[in-house]
């Protein structure tokens, strides 16, 4: 039954050449790091911020030990720098202290959680151009046989070289078309825990330092936008 599915997969391989295989190779990374990536976003909530969006209206409903016992073990960087912001807001942390902290704290955690992102995009738009590279070889070598054979040309063979040619192209497209895809998922996510933690760290301190009459910072554009 193994044989079954290694046997095609091998023939593959070896009609495509060197070029198929480098593909290959970039397929079997790309899996790894998707399956590593959705197996970290979905374990730490990166962009579906449920437990930080619940602590913020227990502690806005006057239910601080609640708010620090929903996070008492935060995993996402959105549940980390709401769980922060509540420690600091309980030390009585200076406002532009705590807006300081919070962002850089967010920044690194975000960079953290994009490792992984960044070498699926580059397999993405490298896989294509390797795909057409092994055409463009492929094709030399159908014209180079043509040139040779002069007049008694053999138009199966010649086809037969073309589509192998052709077939290192549609492999770089099957690996970046879905990886593109996945790409796209993993910085909505990360981009949606941002917004998350800009937006609940904020609706904390402005509830906090309302009656001061001071207005909530954003958070310094140098902080995160590294992480984005």
């Amino acid at each position: 039954m193994l044989s079954e599915i290694i046997d095609p997969i091998a023939s593959l391989l070896a009609l495509g050449g060197p070029v198929v295989s480098v593909i290959a190779g970039l397929s079997v990374i790309a899996l790894a790091l998707v399956l590593v990536k959705a197996g970290e976003f979905f374990y730490c909530g990166i962009g579906t911020p449920r437990k930080a969006r619940s602590a913020v209206e227990l502690w806005q409903s006057g239910r601080p030990g609640d708010a620090r016992n929903c996070l008492a073990a935060p995993k996402g960087a959105a549940e980390r720098a709401v769980a922060q912001t509540i420690g600091l807001l309980e030390a009585r942390t200076p406002k532009q202290d705590i807006e300081e902290r919070i962002g850089v704290m967010a920044a690194g955690d975000l960079h953290h959680f994009s490792k992984g992102v960044r070498a699926l995009e580059a397999i993405a738009q490298v896989a294509p151009l390797i795909g057409l590279f092994g055409t463009v070889l492929g094709m030399i070598e159908a014209f180079q046989a043509l040139q040779s054979a002069g007049s008694n040309v053999d138009p199966s063979a010649l086809a037969g070289g073309i589509w192998v040619a052709l077939m290192t192209t549609a492999a770089g497209l099957g690996v970046a078309m879905p990886v593109s895809l996945v790409v796209t998922w993993l910085e909505g996510r990360l981009e949606a825990e941002r917004v998350a933690i800009e937006t609940l760290t904020s609706s904390l301190l402005m509830q906090q330092f309302a009656v001061t009459g001071e207005e909530p910072r954003a958070y310094p554009e140098q902080s995160l936008a590294y992480a984005r």
